[in-house]
């Protein structure tokens, strides 16, 4: 990939946490979720982000709302940074959050006695 794709990633990935966290007054997002990873396209047309929550439960409501809310996010992206296009967000979930809660689930049903 290229470098400048790299670096809007990045920086896509930076300010959409920070829009998340600090300016949605969303009562269902609370300060547990998070963006884990952003892919432009190279048109900087459309944009991936995956999103993690740390409740599982969750997820579908909070992908819900960031999804409904994409245009108040892309005028946030627009004030923030400076870009040829604003791309259209699409938020997908994180499956590697889940994984790993899964894995853990499994890893505690086992019962290994402590060693001494």
């Amino acid at each position: 990939m290229s470098n400048r794709i790299d670096r809007a990633n990045s920086e896509i990935l930076k300010v959409l946490n920070e829009i998340v966290r600090t300016k949605m007054n969303d009562p269902r997002l609370d300060k547990i979720v998070s963006i884990t990873d952003v892919s432009v396209t190279p048109d900087f047309k459309y944009c991936k982000a995956k999103v993690s929550v740390l409740d599982v439960a969750d997820i579908a409501k909070v992908t819900q709302v960031l999804q409904k809310s994409e245009g108040f996010i892309k005028r946030e992206l627009a004030k923030m940074i400076d870009m040829p296009q604003v791309p259209k967000i699409n938020f997908v979930v994180d499956k590697s959050t889940e994984s790993a809660i899964r894995v853990e689930e499994i890893l505690r049903s086992l019962n290994i006695p402590k060693e001494d």
